[in-house]
């Protein structure tokens, strides 16, 4: 028996009791997330900080803080053009009658979110699922435990539980919280589970929204500006230590400007961490584990690691951040997803040996291509499958809350961000008036159909 059974059922009924919210329900919803966000910032950053033993501030500041609130104001500016009745066609021959979309709530969403971001990808989709109108449960990671206990105390102030409840725990939780009957269920976090999260909410024909990772390539064109492009790949790579499902997760480069990359990715990583206090720390001793062995499974596979620095930058960083040289396709740098400051390296010959390269895995989350070409661009676009594209930087198009945010295949299904936020959490009813000429019903609508069928209808046939 699903221990939250119980208490899924009495919200349910409280959502049957107002289905439809009102735009000034919603949009005080969003402001009381934005004002508890806003009076509780300084502990929130410590707590995060307090989880991964050491993240800047400022990069918290960036990747979560700003996100959440930008993405409140976009939200509560459009809140009244999306909850519209949508306006569609409607063909010549059903005519007068009128057609339009009605956005509706769901009415429960789950979220399931992350430790690597754990406020932002836990209120971003609670933000566009109370846009909707929807009521919602949230169940955090464990492995930002702090993040998640605070985040637990602050939404019991600022929320009633039959509006926004949460429930925190290990997996065993996590799996008795997919196995609710809600109306969506958001899951982010690794494809291995985003498979158990799938199959347990198809026990109750629950939708779901699957935001997972892979194996997201970055691509060096020669036509590329080395240093720049360099420069751009170390601060997708090494923002949260490259725990981050967009971060660049390996790299292809033309063979000849191999060693001139290296260089290149060494520099930029001295000037932007002129030494290791800036970077954020694994998120627990596991992560630590993993990265090791990530490292040490390369080389006992003959492939050659390189430091981006030297051992006297060394001092604080539990890791020295790495390139793997070459790495072959049964190295786990090449077959998982890496989450951390390691970056393989492989050469190509020809641009299209790189793309015929990506095309041969599972779809990426994302890809990153550097370089001048209009030609190789609308090659890129039209020959690979990604969630996302950014041409000449990293990590760009998640900010661009015009521009939906989800995977394809391996790395992911459906999409949230903005607009296509609050269509994700909403249901689009469609609606038909029926309407008769000139007023007339028995010129309107089904009736010319009805039978007994006879010339009337054989006539009607040729007309559609």
């Amino acid at each position: 028996m699903n221990p939250f059974l119980y208490d899924f059922d009495l919200a349910r009924q409280t959502y049957l009791q107002d289905p439809f919210p009102t735009l000034t329900v919603r949009r005080d919803r969003i402001n009381r997330l934005l004002t508890m966000l806003n009076e509780n910032e300084e502990n929130l950053c410590k707590v995060i900080q307090a989880d991964f033993h050491y993240r800047n501030t400022i990069e918290t500041q960036l990747a979560e803080i700003s996100m959440i609130r930008s993405a409140a104001k976009f939200n509560l500016k459009n809140l009244a053009k999306w909850t519209a009745k949508r306006k569609v066609i409607t063909p010549s021959y059903l005519r007068p009658s009128q057609s339009y979309i009605m956005p509706q709530p769901k009415g429960i969403v789950g979220i399931m979110s992350p430790w690597n971001y754990p406020l932002a990808l836990a209120l971003i989709p609670v933000i566009a699922a109370f846009a909707a109108g929807n009521r919602v449960w949230l169940k955090p990671s464990e492995r930002s435990a702090r993040t998640s206990g605070y985040l637990a105390v602050l939404i019991q102030q600022y929320f009633h539980p039959s509006e926004f409840t949460i429930i925190t725990g290990g997996p065993e939780i996590s799996k008795h919280f997919s196995e609710l009957p809600f109306h969506h269920l958001l899951f982010t976090g690794s494809t291995q589970t985003g498979q158990l999260v799938a199959k347990a909410a198809a026990e109750n024909l629950t939708p779901v929204t699957l935001e997972l990772g892979g194996k997201s390539p970055a691509i060096i064109e020669a036509s590329a500006n080395l240093a720049d492009a360099c420069s751009r790949i170390i601060y997708g790579k090494l923002f949260n230590a490259g725990q981050t499902c967009i971060a660049p997760d390996y790299l292809l480069v033309p063979h000849h400007l191999i060693d001139s990359c290296i260089k290149e990715l060494q520099k930029s990583l001295l000037k932007q961490y002129p030494n290791d206090e800036g970077l954020t720390h694994p998120i627990d001793q596991n992560q630590l584990t993993r990265w090791q062995y990530l490292v040490q499974d390369a080389a006992q596979r003959g492939c050659k690691t390189i430091p981006l620095a030297n051992e006297e930058w060394l001092k604080q960083f539990p890791f020295m951040p790495m390139l793997v040289l070459q790495p072959t396709s049964q190295s786990a740098v090449m077959s998982e997803e890496i989450f951390g400051p390691i970056l393989p390296i492989l050469g190509y010959d020809k641009l299209q040996d790189a793309y015929d390269f990506i095309q041969q895995r599972p779809n990426p989350l994302c890809i990153y291509y550097f370089g001048k070409s209009s030609e190789s661009i609308s090659q890129l676009l039209n020959q690979t499958k990604s969630g996302g594209v950014t041409l000449n930087d990293t990590l760009l198009h998640y900010s661009n809350p015009y521009l939906p945010f989800g995977g394809v295949g391996d790395s992911g299904m459906g999409s949230y961000h903005g607009k296509f936020g609050f269509d994700t959490f909403s249901h689009l009813k469609s609606v038909m008036t029926m309407k008769g000429f000139m007023g007339i019903k028995a010129l309107g609508g089904t009736k010319m159909a009805h039978p007994p069928y006879g010339n009337r209808i054989k006539k009607l046939l040729k007309v559609l």
